[in-house]
């Protein structure tokens, strides 16, 4: 079953898209001797939601009525290992009855349920966890790990990321703002929760009332014909709107084979009216000419090129018409037939102008990039944009709910389509990592905003909801002479020259936890293709990496990364606060800066000291935030400071203050950096000031706003306490630049440093920032230039430490791409002429005293720009006037 378009929500849920699975044992009845999950809505209340309130519907397939007395609906999150939450269950099902269970309600959207049959406080995750069927009241207590026998489950549904559920976990709704459910398809128990159910858009809660139609069943993949057919060109059984005219009706047609997919699960093939095609005027073509054919059972005997007659039956299956034919219906024709020329079309703004185009062989028009490669290494989809430049968040263009957000949404939604792989094929799951990823190799890193060229001709199919060019063949790593593009490798080996004496970068390095999950007790693991633990996925503190060999190989990419920014102060986010281990809280980050004077072959790199005051263990993250330097360049003035406020603070870390003075420079040149990590957008709270309102703002956008107004309020006490007005602002507050907490910032006049077209971070297919280094009015004249490089969040997820050994080809390379999941931004900072100082030996955290570096500006790869101020003023103008 194919799923959605993958939306990155962070880097470690990203992580848990492919974790190894929990295998539960099959104790659904596939014959129809028992009670199963029929249907499971999770989003209820939520924005988009069609019902106010999450409900499961049961069905009862047998002749005889089923006491629901004892037994119970229960719930474990997706990670989850101690005991499901419970609701006890009463009543009575029908013989072929329904029951439908109302639960809790993440807000008040939608209409309200149909009578339910129980009113419950049953509460399952959006997105992913387990929701079982019990006959008895004892909760779920299946450990991880294999499992031979667990007692009492009449039916399972694991869903999204869940380790626990029957063969595969099902596809759920993609956030919870994703207005989908999963149904069981066509009443079909064959103990894999991957194959049984579909999360789809037509929601149909039904109980004993019936007060709503029964779930559709799917259609029958080989119907037999009970009316006879009629003869048809495609185009007329295309239709001129999004379903076809001859719905459910048996047809016959003639076409040109176009594509065929023998392999792969789509198990069929287009074909197009002899003829059709070429230079098309599409405000004139009202109805497409090419329709996909499905039979499992006669692919086998198709081929491109060949002019075959088909009967069968039309249906609109995820969206897309199809004529479902069994080997019967299939004629290959001796007759011979004008060949199908590819339309040569740009891509259409708009669905209508889509639908005109479905099924057809294209050649497309214009210019295409890159826009998310997240699903390339699960599924094999690539999402593409027309023009030159990837999809933008749209509060990265205007405030939430603001008419440039909008305008930038309906931007996105005229640019957009997938390129897919002619497959249904999950590489995420051991069964298919044999199989080399298609489009993907090192040589062709497939990155976000890489120009695309199609060489040869694709179709234009739909379902799961997304238009979707498929190649003429199922494409893998092992034919890629039939992939239909090329796409440019746009990599650079460092980031752009910003000019300036020093260079100040921000850096989230990824959950860097030099305290491996082997360590502790009690974790889970996400693993390899053999099985072997490569990150920790719960059941402990760490979040990092599972083993030594996999912390080497993911440090030795954030050193690569590091080493090769060419700054002389970085602050950091998402390090271990190693103090939660018992260890010194700077161990972690002692580590990485051998790691990095390592690499380096000398002792180039310092960290700046935790301070003696700092907040109560308990109440601090198991990550935080830190400092490293090159005391050859740039000395520390004083200790760092931490702000204290676990009034705003509670749910994020407490922004990190340090006060820097250039090499051979006095006071005049000092400069104070704050680093901050405010609350993350995931995990929505059901109701309340921080629920996600559905605006693109996510979650906790009241708990990041006041943490940026407690963090100006911080920044206005050091400039007194640090007696500088040169203040900058870094690190990733999980805000696009448009949202609330930006704007506290921008309203305090601090000035966004990034460059124009450049961005941190790519989620759901667009690109923006969450990262940002902002400085102050006095801070702004210092700066020379900025870059944002794009090393990270541009590279497919498949390149990460966390994926080693996940594919048959390894895309693992200790270089800086995908070090991360967020790019790091670099920018340059000029400073008035100062004496220089005597070269010292650098220390594990100098302070007041300050390390020669040479002349001023003299730094490998960077020139001496003009004054501060006035390059300052032009770069600013530049970029913002």
């Amino acid at each position: 079953m194919k799923k959605l378009l993958s939306l990155p929500l962070s880097g470690a849920l990203a992580a848990a898209l492919l974790a190894a699975p929990l295998t539960v044992p099959v104790h659904a009845a596939p014959d129809g001797t028992d009670v199963v999950i029929n249907e499971a809505y999770t989003n209820g209340g939520s924005a988009n939601a069609v019902y106010r309130h999450k409900f499961v519907e049961l069905y009862n397939p047998t002749a005889e009525p089923v006491d629901l007395a004892g037994w119970t609906l229960q719930y474990r999150a997706a990670g989850g290992t101690g005991p499901a939450a419970s609701v006890a269950l009463s009543g009575t099902i029908a013989p072929g009855g329904y029951f439908l269970v109302q639960g809790g309600s993440n807000a008040g959207n939608g209409e309200a349920l149909p009578a339910p049959d129980l009113a419950t406080s049953f509460n399952p995750g959006g997105v992913s966890g387990t929701i079982v069927l019990s006959d008895g009241a004892e909760p779920l207590t299946t450990p991880t790990g294999s499992v031979t026998g667990a007692d009492g489950i009449v039916d399972l549904l694991g869903y999204g990321t869940s380790n626990t559920f029957e063969t595969a976990p099902a596809t759920g709704p993609a956030a919870n703002n994703d207005p989908k459910s999963m149904t069981r398809t066509g009443g079909a128990d064959t103990d894999d929760n991957s194959a049984d159910f579909t999360a789809t858009g037509t929601v149909t809660p039904q109980g004993s009332g019936g007060s709503t139609p029964a779930p559709e069943p799917a259609p029958a993949p080989e119907p037999t014909p009970t009316t006879p057919p009629v003869s048809l060109p495609v185009r007329e059984i295309q239709g001129t709107g999004d379903v076809s005219p001859v719905n459910g009706q048996t047809v016959t047609t003639r076409g040109v084979v176009t594509a065929v997919y023998a392999t792969g699960g789509l198990d069929g093939w287009y074909i197009q009216t002899p003829g059709t095609g070429g230079d098309l005027e599409l405000e004139q073509h009202e109805a497409s000419d090419g329709v996909f054919v499905y039979s499992p059972s006669a692919v086998a005997d198709v081929e491109l090129g060949q002019y075959v007659e088909v009967t069968g039956t039309v249906a609109e299956h995820f969206g897309q018409t199809q004529i479902s034919v069994r080997p019967d219906g299939l004629t290959v024709l001796d007759e011979t037939a004008e060949a199908v020329k590819p339309a040569a079309v740009g891509w259409p703004a708009d669905d209508a102008g889509r639908e005109t185009l479905e099924g057809m062989l294209l050649d497309p028009a214009g210019e295409f990039v890159i826009t998310d490669n997240y699903g390339l290494s699960t599924y094999g989809e690539i999402g593409l944009a027309t023009g030159t430049t990837p999809l933008l968040q749209p509060t990265a263009v205007g405030a939430p709910g603001s008419p440039e957000a909008a305008a930038q949404a309906a931007d996105n939604a005229a640019r957009g389509v997938l390129l897919d792989d002619g497959a249904t094929t999950n590489y995420g799951r051991p069964a298919n990592a044999s199989v080399p990823l298609p489009y993907l190799t090192p040589e062709t890193p497939m990155r976000i905003g890489a120009p695309v060229d199609f060489v040869a001709p694709v179709v234009l199919g739909y379902s799961f909801d997304e238009w979707r060019f498929q190649p003429t063949t199922h494409v893998t790593g092992e034919n890629p002479e039939d992939a239909p593009v090329l796409a440019e490798n746009t990599r650079t080996a460092a980031p752009e020259d910003v000019g300036g004496d020093l260079q100040l970068a921000t850096f989230n390095v990824l959950n860097y936890f030099t305290t491996t999950g082997e360590e502790l007790s009690g974790c889970s693991y996400h693993t390899d293709r053999v099985g072997d633990p490569i990150t920790v996925r719960g059941g402990c503190l760490a979040r990092g990496a599972a083993e030594q060999e996999d912390l080497e190989r993911q440090q030795a990419k954030i050193v690569a990364a590091i080493n090769a920014l060419g700054a002389e102060v970085v602050s950091l986010e998402e390090i271990e606060n190693s103090a939660k281990f018992g260890k010194d809280r700077d161990q972690a980050l002692s580590d990485l800066v051998d790691a990095l004077n390592a690499a380096a072959g000398a002792e180039v790199w310092a960290f700046v000291p935790s301070p003696a005051d700092r907040p109560a263990l308990q109440d601090e993250d198991v990550i935080r935030t830190a400092f490293i330097y090159r005391p050859d360049a740039v000395g520390t003035v004083g200790e760092s400071v931490i702000l204290q406020d676990e009034e705003n603070f509670d749910n994020a870390r407490e922004p990190l203050a340090q006060t820097f003075r250039p090499a051979g420079g006095t006071a005049d040149d000092d400069f104070t950096v704050v680093v901050n990590h405010f609350k993350s957008k995931g995990s929505a709270p059901s109701s309340g000031p921080n629920a996600d309102a559905g605006d693109g703002a996510g979650a906790w956008n009241a708990d990041r706003t006041a943490q940026a107004r407690a963090l100006v309020a911080f920044a206005e006490q050091l400039k007194t306490s640090q007696d500088t007005d040169r203040v900058l602002l870094t690190g990733d507050f999980n805000s696009y630049d448009q949202e609330d907490p930006m704007r506290v910032l921008h309203d305090a006049g601090y000035v966004n440093l990034a460059p124009e077209g450049e961005y941190s971070y790519a989620f759901g297919g667009m690109v923006g920032s969450l990262d940002h280094v902002l400085a102050s009015p006095a801070a702004a004249e210092l700066v020379t230039g900025s870059d944002i490089w794009e090393i990270n969040a541009h590279e497919s997820v498949a390149l990460e430490y966390s994926r080693h050994n996940y594919n048959v080809v390894d895309l693992y390379a200790a270089d800086p791409y995908r070090a991360s999941d967020h790019n790091p931004e670099v920018v340059g900072l000029a400073f008035a002429a100062a004496e220089p100082a005597e070269p010292q030996k650098p220390g594990r955290g100098n302070s007041g005293e300050h390390p020669g570096r040479g002349k001023p500006g003299e730094h490998p790869g960077k020139g001496v720009r003009e004054h501060a101020s006035d390059r300052a003023r032009e770069v600013l103008q530049g970029r913002f006037g």
